[in-house]
């Protein structure tokens, strides 16, 4: 069974900085970034896939940066120029690749940022 833990949560002011960082068991083929507000759903905010092509959520372009390290099956989260709308949980989620045996797509436990203003 992979496992997913995730670490790099916690309070900052607006305008700082944080990153997020999640290591699987195993060499996940895509990992991502989720959040939820309070009340809200949860949305996918930038995944990365094993070659390194990226993909973000609009609100956070060129702000976010996700990167990965293989060797260490650890995907990163580098959020600069916070604001209070990015107060969320984020979750990392790991899926393997389709021809991947078993198939997996989990979540990871979760990781709280709150941004003050």
């Amino acid at each position: 069974q992979v496992q997913l833990v995730e670490s790099g949560g916690g309070l900052v002011q607006a305008g700082g900085s944080l990153r997020l960082s999640c290591a699987a068991s195993a060499r996940p083929y895509t990992m991502g970034w989720y959040r939820q507000a309070p009340g809200k759903q949860r949305e996918l905010i930038a995944n990365i896939i094993i070659g390194g092509i990226t993909n973000y959520e609009d609100s956070v372009t060129g702000r976010f940066t996700i990167s990965r390290d293989n060797a260490k099956n650890t995907v990163y989260l580098q959020m600069n120029s916070l604001k209070p709308e990015d107060t969320a949980a984020y979750y990392c989620k790991a899926k393997s690749a389709p021809w991947g045996v078993p198939p997996y797509d989990l979540w990871g436990q979760g990781t709280q940022v709150t941004v003050s203003s």
